[in-house]
């Protein structure tokens, strides 16, 4: 049988493959050439991208950006991308909360293919030069300063959660009409004593007994949203970590930048790079391994970062010792082994698969971690929440967010546990929110969503 032929196509007379079937990779952003944020230089790429994208349309289901895309082409004079208006350009933009699933799943133009596509990137550039001409979304730059947020708020907590309760109607509805938060979006509720000083109170007590005792040793970055807000999280993961024999510390010299990215404010992003992994590096050089507690910080720690800083290579070398939690209680129970004593979570667990863990390319860690306790069903939810962000917060966008949230928690609800968890805390919020509001009467809706390294650590009796 004669070999069949590759499909191919020509681009400057070059023969190639349609389709791409090596690994994606991505290039550095090259944020500081004046190109980047160039007007016509944006508007040419911008035009270029789509116009392949319109020809496929393999992402018309990921998320609203490409329907707004295609509805745009569609209902032009010519149906073709000519017949669009470069400022017609903005919803496109606004509907991408930079989840990166359409460049990690579902792109086959993605670089090494020659069309050099990474459509998540391409949003960014547009939201960079958007804020080079001063047109800067006040308050969503304002929920990006998160420790200065937290800071102001752990004294506070108790008035501050009692103001953003959404039955607080009176409260909300005046937060909505000055900040323009979403008065039916659900916030996170901060803390007066964040994980670090919990941390600081509590000494470690690391289990002798485990098999990986003596073999490893790691630094936990406390990250933002776990510090301020989720303080239970990283007392479960430095708890569980410990029982497995894992020496610990907990460290958090500030946030890694992610809000200031999805404003497209890359220069602060790249103060936080430079600072964090300053304050980090030395207990990498100790032996230390650095465990990221939301997926967002360990994508920013392993991926963003060596793009937006490629010349730094104290952060080259912080990116190579990061794990994220899930995918580092994995590797101890591959490598060391675990100590016996777990039990089954009754009720059984849905696994959401943060967008920003998939982006990771590490594979579904967080149910691979959960399927290691005994007798208890786990089951994924492999679509995006709608949070991200500020996205799922603000005004303009949070009925957005609802609506590519909802098949992720119809999928949930129709999985009938007792346990939704996901490796982002903002997507776990956001779809117990969902669930809550749906019709769907025979779902089973959980009292609380949590980070899956909570439901590891109770299956070991470690925490209530």
């Amino acid at each position: 049988m004669p070999a069949l032929p590759d499909c191919a196509c020509a681009i400057q007379g070059t023969p190639v493959r349609e389709g791409s079937l090596e690994a994606p990779t991505r290039h550095p952003l090259n944020w500081r050439d004046p190109d980047f944020t160039d007007p016509v230089k944006l508007d040419e790429e911008m035009r270029r991208v789509f116009d392949i994208c319109h020809g496929c349309r393999r992402c018309f289901n990921l998320c609203d950006s490409f329907p707004r895309l295609f509805d745009l082409v569609d209902n032009s004079p010519t149906e073709e991308l000519d017949g669009v208006a470069s400022e017609d350009f903005a919803p496109v933009v606004e509907a991408c909360t930079l989840c990166d699933m359409c460049f990690m799943t579902k792109c086959p133009y993605v670089p090494p293919h020659a069309f050099n596509l990474d459509f998540p990137h391409l949003m960014l550039r547009y939201r960079a030069a958007e804020a080079k001409a001063g047109k800067k979304h006040f308050v969503a730059r304002q929920l990006a300063q998160m420790d200065r947020n937290g800071t102001l708020a752990a004294p506070v907590a108790p008035i501050v959660n009692w103001g953003a309760d959404t039955k607080n109607k009176l409260a909300r509805k005046l937060v909505e009409g000055v900040a323009g938060v979403d008065a039916r979006a659900d916030l996170p509720k901060f803390h007066s004593r964040t994980f670090v000083m919990t941390d600081r109170r509590d000494p470690p007590v690391v289990n002798d007994k485990a098999p990986a005792f003596g073999k490893r040793k790691a630094l936990l970055f406390a990250t933002c949203f776990v510090n301020y807000n989720r303080p239970s999280t990283g007392v479960a993961a430095r708890k569980l970590l410990n029982h497995l024999g894992v020496e610990t510390v907990v460290e958090y010299p500030g946030c890694c930048g992610m809000p200031f990215l999805e404003q497209a404010d890359l220069a602060r992003v790249t103060k936080q790079a430079e600072k964090v992994s300053a304050a980090l590096l030395p207990f990498v050089d100790q032996g230390y391994d650095i465990i990221a507690l939301t997926a967002s910080c360990g994508l920013m720690f392993k991926f963003e970062w060596p793009l937006i800083v490629p010349a730094n290579e104290g952060v080259k070398k912080l990116a190579k010792a990061t794990y994220d939690i899930d995918e580092y209680v994995v590797e101890i129970a591959k490598k060391n082994g675990l100590p016996d004593g777990m039990k089954p979570v009754d009720g059984g667990v849905s696994v959401h698969l943060a967008c920003h863990a998939r982006a990771q390319n590490m594979g579904p860690k967080a149910a691979e971690m959960l399927r290691l306790i005994p007798e208890t069903k786990v089951d994924v939810v492999e679509r995006c929440s709608g949070h991200g962000g500020t996205f799922g917060v603000l005004k303009p966008t949070h009925e957005l967010a609802l609506k590519v949230g909802r098949p992720a928690a119809r999928m949930a609800l129709g999985q009938h546990h007792a346990h939704v968890v996901s490796d982002c805390p903002l997507a776990a919020k956001h779809l117990k929110q969902l669930m809550r509001a749906s019709n769907d009467a025979d779902g089973v809706v959980p009292s609380e969503t949590t980070h899956p390294i909570e439901l590891m650590a109770k299956a070991y009796g470690l925490v209530e």
